[in-house]
């Protein structure tokens, strides 16, 4: 047995109280930390996975061409607002490549129907779906409905949509889903969605101004809603 000459034991008594608190504190503190690491990382890898939604195993082989109808926002969005989010969902949606996108404007809507915007819940006038099939050449019409709008953080967007054919009517696919920020697996998806982007000459960095942009965050929104339409 190593015996220690006896100042050596004296100090070694006195200073031991202090080492080992010290010593049990850094590793407890160093264990939290890994865990909150490991939580971090975790939560990191979920993803908002959209569930609400429902359509046919297939796109027909007949389907090529779809009208997509203005957004309907009522009165829950801003004229502007809605606009704004029209173009990005018409975006989003061509980038799908599924089939050919053609628009009609909401003055037309206004000329022929007597609106600008029809919700995929209410009744449509007489013949609607076989006129717009008639003078667009359009297998389908795509309804666009904001049910949840918050401009400011966090940032929440509803969309109910629905794929209707033109000939024989019936539903080829819906979704009613809501994107909100403060949900973790939604502002994850967000940073994800722009992770690739280029961000040469950008002065904000996406990933994080998507999270207050509603513009940006629409753009997220659309993809998602749209990457739940049956394959080819």
């Amino acid at each position: 047995m190593m015996r220690f000459p006896f100042p050596f034991r004296f100090l070694l008594r006195s200073i031991c109280p202090l080492i080992l608190p010290g010593l049990a504190l850094g590793l407890a503190t160093g264990c939290q930390s890994t865990r909150e690491d490991i939580m971090d990382q975790v939560q990191e890898r979920e993803y908002f996975q959209p569930r609400n939604f429902q359509g046919e195993a297939r796109l027909p082989l007949t389907l090529h061409r779809v009208l997509l109808l203005p957004l309907c926002g009522g009165t829950l969005v801003p004229p502007e607002s809605a606009a704004a989010m029209e173009e990005v969902f018409a975006t989003e949606l061509q980038k799908q490549s599924r089939f050919e996108v053609v628009r009609i404007s909401r003055a037309e809507c206004r000329r022929r129907f007597g609106a600008e915007e029809f919700p995929s819940v209410a009744s449509l006038p007489h013949d609607f779906l076989t006129t717009l099939g008639r003078v667009h050449a359009a297998d389908a019409v795509l309804f666009i409905d904001l049910t949840t709008y918050r401009g400011y953080r966090p940032l929440a967007l509803g969309v109910r949509a629905k794929l209707a054919t033109v000939k024989d009517p019936r539903l080829l696919w819906m979704i009613d889903e809501i994107f909100s920020a403060d949900d973790p697996a939604v502002s994850n998806s967000v940073r994800h969605f722009y992770s690739g982007a280029d961000l040469a000459g950008i002065p904000l960095d996406p990933r994080h101004s998507a999270l207050q942009s509603p513009a940006k965050f629409a753009a997220y929104v659309a993809a998602a809603t749209f990457n739940t339409l049956p394959p080819r």
